[in-house]
């Protein structure tokens, strides 16, 4: 019986092992080529969409000479990781009004490499 026991929390420990996985900054930055269509990666260059240089703990926006929607200049969010996470999954639905067009990464994963790889832009 208690082998039974001892084997069974193993395979449980194992079980969340092979389940948990780190982010991974280089997936990230692979992923973010479908960013890359509207906005660029370098401080002050915007694109269709502000630049995500220093987006990572930046207040909505907020990214000079950039023209925002009254969606997103109302949302009054802090991009840090958990609201990018909630704002990747579905942006029309997390800021209403923005004219971001992307339709979201349904991925956990994609995104928070997504996340990881933006944190590493300041």
């Amino acid at each position: 019986m208690k082998l039974a026991i001892v084997f069974a929390a193993a395979l449980t420990i194992i079980g969340f092992a092979s389940t948990a996985s780190a982010v991974d900054v280089d997936a990230g930055k692979h992923v973010s080529f479908k960013c890359a269509v509207c906005h660029t990666f370098v401080a002050g260059k915007n694109g269709l969409g502000p630049s995500l240089f220093g987006v990572v703990g930046r207040k909505s926006a907020s990214v000079d000479g950039y023209t925002y929607s009254e969606g997103m200049k109302n949302a009054n969010k802090t991009w840090d990781e958990a609201t990018l996470d909630v704002y990747l999954t579905d942006p029309k639905s997390t800021v209403p009004g923005t004219k971001m067009m992307f339709v979201g990464l349904p991925n956990p994963e994609d995104r928070a490499n997504v996340i990881a790889y933006l944190a590493t832009l300041k």
